[in-house]
C-alpha cells in the first residue's frame, strides 16, 4: 500500500515537472522581464518556491586576484527571516541580542559549532572574537559560514550586522567552476519584486568584479524556481537593465 502510494506521489511529481518544462527553450536568450514571467508561470510546488539566480563568470577561483565576493541587501528581502548567530561578549553580547539576533555567545557558542550542531543561516562576529572562530574553518568554511570583514560580518557595528541580516541581506562568493548563485525571493512576490531583488544582485555581483578578471566577466545568467526549469537570461540584458 504505502509502495503504492509512493509511486502514485513519484508520477504527480514528475508530471507537474514535466509540465513546468514544457515549451522551455534551454538554448533561448530570454530578456529579464521574460524570464521572471516564465519561472512564475511554472512554479506550481504546493510550498512557497525560492527564486534562484546563477551566474557564470569569467573567472578562475583558484588565483587570488580573481575571487568574487560580496553581500547585497535585496529591495523586497528575501521572502524568509535568516536566522542570525553572533559571537561576542560583553556589551556587544548585549547590543547584539537587543538587536533580534537568535544566537548569541563565545565559548559556549564555540562548543556548540564545533560539536557540529549549526542552527543558523548567517553568522556574525567581532573583531576580538576572531581568533576564536578561526578554529571554526573546518566547520563553517564548506558552507560559507566564515564572517568575514569584506561582507560586514566581522564588524564592531553588530547592531547594524544583525538588521542587515535579518533585513534580506545576501552574501555572495564565487565556486569553484566560477559560479555565484543564491535565493532572491520567492514565487509569491510579484514579477515587479522578483525583478527588483535579481537587478539588484546581478549588480552587485558585477560591480564585484576582480582585477584579475579578463574579458567578458558576466558569461551566463539564469533563473529558477526551486521545482521549477531553468531559464536562460541574455546576460547584456541582465546587466543594462541595472
Amino acid at each position: 500500500m504505502a509502495e503504492a502510494q509512493a509511486k502514485t506521489k513519484g508520477l504527480k511529481t514528475t508530471k507537474r515537472m514535466a509540465k513546468s518544462h514544457a515549451n522551455i527553450d534551454p538554448r533561448k536568450l530570454h530578456t529579464l522581464a521574460e524570464a521572471v514571467k516564465l519561472i512564475k508561470q511554472r512554479a506550481s510546488a504546493k510550498f512557497d518556491e525560492t527564486v534562484e539566480v546563477s551566474m557564470n563568470l569569467g573567472v578562475d577561483p583558484k588565483y587570488p586576484d580573481q575571487q568574487v565576493r560580496g553581500v547585497v541587501s535585496l529591495p523586497n528581502g528575501t521572502g524568509r527571516t535568516a536566522r542570525v548567530a553572533v559571537f561576542a561578549k560583553g556589551p556587544k553580547a548585549e547590543e547584539a541580542k537587543a538587536a533580534g539576533a537568535d544566537i548569541v555567545g563565545a565559548d559556549d557558542l564555540f562548543e556548540v559549532v564545533n560539536g557540529g550542531k549549526i542552527d543558523f543561516d548567517r553568522l556574525i562576529a567581532t573583531p576580538d572574537m576572531m581568533a576564536l572562530v578561526g578554529r571554526l574553518g573546518k566547520v563553517l568554511g564548506p558552507r560559507g559560514l566564515m564572517p568575514n570583514p569584506k561582507v560586514g560580518t566581522v564588524t564592531m557595528d553588530v547592531k547594524k550586522a544583525v538588521a542587515d541580516a535579518k533585513g534580506g541581506a545576501v552574501e555572495f562568493r564565487v565556486e569553484k567552476a566560477g559560479i555565484v548563485h543564491a535565493g532572491v525571493g520567492k514565487a509569491s512576490f510579484t514579477e515587479e519584486q522578483i525583478l527588483q531583488n535579481v537587478k539588484a544582485f546581478v549588480d552587485a555581483v558585477a560591480k564585484a568584479k576582480p582585477s584579475g578578471a579578463k574579458g567578458t566577466f558576466v558569461k551566463k545568467v539564469a533563473l529558477s524556481t526551486t521545482m521549477g526549469p531553468g531559464v536562460r537570461v541574455d546576460p547584456s540584458n541582465a546587466t543594462a537593465a541595472n
